[in-house]
Formats: C-alpha cells, sequence, structure tokens
C-alpha cells in the first residue's frame, strides 16, 4: 500500500505540533547560574582575566588592563533524540500513540540543558575550570588589601552532600555557561523512498541540536562538601565577599544563593529560615539569602 505524500505531510505537521507543545511546557531555570553564551562555530575560546582594578581617578596616563587569554575552551557537543513509526501504523491509522509520545519527547529535548547545568556543578571539585584549578579549590589566585598575590579557596571540603554559595545577582557574569550553537528543533524523515523507510519499514522524527555547558566565573561560587550549618556556611560567606582585585580593592561579589539538593533541604533551612535559635537568640543568617532545592543535584 502506497502512503500519500499529503498523509506524510499531515503527519509530520501533527507531531510537529505536538513536539512544540512539549518544548513550550517547560520552564527553564539554567539562567539562574549560567549566562547564555551563543556560538557561531565548533569550538569557542574564553579568555579569563584578572580581575580589574576598577575605575580610578584619571591622572596622567590612562592605566590599561589588558585581558590575559589562556587556553581554556568549550566545544559543542551533538545531542538528538528519535523516535521510529512502524509504516503500518500510519497504514492502518494507528497513530494516537504517537502524539503524546511526540509531547513528551519535547519535554525531554526542553529539560536537556537544564540537566547539563545542573548535573555539572557537582562535578566542579574535580574539573578544573579556566584558571588551570579545580573549579572548586583551596588553590586559587587570590589578592590581599595590599594587593599581593596569594591563595583564595572557594571550597569548604569534606565528603558529604555538595552545597553551593553563590552571587546569582549579575547579569552577564554567571558561575557557570551554557553555549548554544543550535537550538533543538524538530526533523523528520518521511520519504517513503527513503533506503531506511525502505529497509525498516519505518519513518523517523526527532530533534538535534548543539550545545555544550561549562565552568564560568569562580569568584562567584563556593562549593563544599561540609557539613552545611551555620559555621561554614558564614565560612563560606565571608570568603566569597572579601575577594580582592590586583590593587587591592574588594571585588564586591554578595553571596545571594544557597544552592544545595534534597537531602540538604532540612539543613539549609534551619540555618536561613530559622528567625530565632533554640535559645532564643536572634539568628543573624534569617533570610540573609535566598534559598534554591534542586532536585537535579540529589
Amino acid at each position: 500500500m502506497q502512503i500519500a505524500p499529503a498523509v506524510l505531510t499531515a503527519l509530520q505537521q501533527g507531531f510537529n505540533a505536538a513536539f512544540l507543545q512539549g518544548l513550550g511546557s517547560v520552564k527553564s531555570t539554567l539562567d539562574l547560574v549560567a549566562m547564555r553564551v551563543p556560538s557561531t562555530a565548533d569550538t569557542e575560546n574564553y579568555g579569563w582575566m584578572k580581575d580589574l582594578p576598577g575605575m580610578r581617578e584619571w591622572v596622567g596616563q590612562r592605566v590599561i588592563n589588558n585581558l590575559e587569554a589562556s587556553a581554556a575552551q568549550l566545544t559543542n557537543k551533538s545531542y538528538e533524540h528519535t523516535i521510529g513509526v512502524k509504516r503500518e501504523n500510519i497504514e492502518d491509522d494507528k497513530l494516537g500513540i504517537y502524539t503524546p509520545m511526540l509531547s513528551m519527547q519535547g519535554e525531554l529535548v526542553a529539560r536537556h540543558p537544564d540537566e547539563l547545568v545542573w548535573g555539572l556543578l557537582p562535578t566542579g571539585f574535580a574539573t578544573r575550570g579556566f584558571d588551570g584549578q579545580y573549579y572548586f579549590d583551596t588553590d586559587h589566585v587570590g589578592y590581599t588589601a595590599a594587593g599581593a598575590e596569594t591563595s583564595y579557596s572557594n571550597t569548604g571540603g569534606g565528603s558529604g552532600a555538595a552545597w553551593f554559595l553563590m552571587d546569582l545577582s549579575r547579569t552577564f557574569m554567571k558561575p557557570l555557561i551554557f553555549q548554544e550553537r543550535k537550538k533543538p528543533e524538530f526533523v523528520a524523515l518521511t520519504r517513503a523512498d527513503s533506503d531506511h523507510v525502505f529497509l525498516n519499514k519505518e519513518f523517523l522524527y526527532g530533534a538535534d541540536g548543539r550545545y555544550v555547558a561549562g565552568f564560568g566565573f569562580h569568584q562567584l561560587a563556593y562549593g563544599s562538601k561540609a557539613t552545611l550549618d551555620a559555621a561554614a556556611f558564614t565560612a563560606a560567606r565571608l570568603a566569597m565577599e572579601t575577594q580582592r582585585r590586583p590593587d587591592g580593592s574588594v571585588i564586591g561579589v554578595t553571596a545571594t544563593h544557597l544552592v544545595c539538593g534534597p537531602s540538604s533541604r532540612a539543613a539549609a533551612e534551619a540555618i536561613l529560615m530559622k528567625e530565632y535559635l533554640a535559645a532564643g537568640e536572634t539568628n543573624t543568617n534569617y533570610k540573609a539569602v535566598n534559598l534554591v532545592v534542586e532536585p537535579r543535584l540529589g
């Protein structure tokens, strides 16, 4: 039985609509922690730079702050998801099951970038950032009030559930990067005379895209696997907010969000959500930062 081209066209349009419905049903959360960077090539180069010394009174000649490039790169990866529809099911008009499948496919595709970004975060204890150190490390380059080079730590160590303190107040600077070369789009193989259809009696409907997640500014994030309590939270906050530029001035990082997985929710709420402590004294950490409990952090 020959399937009319008009039937295949209408089927593709219907499946595309179902896919787009699923795609649009997801509210992405990656923009909270990652800056979106458009990509125009297979690989993008990222120069990391020492913190700019800030504005100064213009006396004499300009002081030029050169950006120091590194070999840091992010290479886009290709992702796909494909559903096969048997030729017999089209011939017999048994297509009811496929419409919700295509909607679920759209939802799955829409969630994937978020899964990449949130899944990347816990790997920062053993993945190098653009400065050559582990993203969460005890030996980043830092500076004293006198402008002398010293070591800066953005990790609290430990071996328990990971939690993170972040400055997410900035519009164009975030702790992570989501680099996008090609947005996910619906594609189909519906030519009745194609080799795949001939050999497998199957039409293909799917989606593909090209993108990658990577680490950005380590100055904006602090990661720890130590027990999450008031002392650890205070130490992390102090470390972040006292970072300095090469000229000795304070960078101005402000911790705004405590990010953790569900297993650390109770500990985080004990720090941030209780106005008074057990003995009745005021909790100085009460609503000090926003709490984000992300299920994909385990």
